[in-house]
C-alpha cells in the first residue's frame, strides 16, 4: 500500500508555495529539485541588481508563479477519482474533498490574476524604461 496524498494539501501547496515547487516535492515528482533550483537561482540573481524588483531576474519569476497557479487550478478542478487514480493508486483510501478545492481555486484565481497582471505591468514598465520610451515623463 502506498502513502495516500491529499488533493487539498497539493492544491494549497501549489497555490501558496508553488513557485518553489513545494507541491512537486509533496507528490515526489522526480524533477522537483529543478523547479526549486530555478526559482532560488532567479531570486539570488535578482539580489545582484540595485533595484531588487525592477530587473530581468525578478520579472522572470512571473513564469514559475503563473505555472504554480495554473497547476493549483488543475488540481482543484480535477475530480477526486482522477486524483486518486493518478497519485494514490493502491493506497486503499478514497479522496473526498468537498468544498475545500473550490475555495482554494477561488483564492488561486485572485492570487494568480493579481500576480500575472502586476507582472505584465512591471515588465512593460521595465522594457519601456530600458528602451528610453518614457524619457521625459514624470510619474
Amino acid at each position: 500500500m502506498g502513502k495516500h496524498r491529499s488533493k487539498v494539501i497539493v492544491s494549497l501547496l501549489a497555490a501558496v508555495l508553488g513557485v518553489f515547487g513545494a507541491h512537486w516535492w509533496y507528490l515526489r515528482r522526480p524533477w522537483a529539485w529543478l523547479f526549486t533550483l530555478v526559482t532560488v537561482g532567479l531570486l539570488v540573481w535578482a539580489q545582484t541588481f540595485p533595484s531588487r524588483w525592477d530587473n530581468p531576474a525578478f520579472l522572470l519569476l512571473i513564469i514559475p508563479l503563473a505555472a504554480a497557479c495554473i497547476e493549483a487550478l488543475v488540481f482543484c478542478l480535477k475530480t477526486d477519482a482522477w486524483f486518486d487514480a493518478r497519485y494514490n493508486p493502491g493506497s486503499g483510501q478514497t479522496t473526498r474533498t468537498g468544498w475545500a478545492p473550490v475555495l482554494i481555486a477561488i483564492f488561486t484565481v485572485f492570487l494568480g490574476g493579481t500576480v500575472v497582471v502586476a507582472g505584465i505591468a512591471a515588465t512593460v514598465m521595465y522594457v519601456y524604461t530600458a528602451m528610453g520610451w518614457l524619457d521625459g515623463y514624470t510619474f
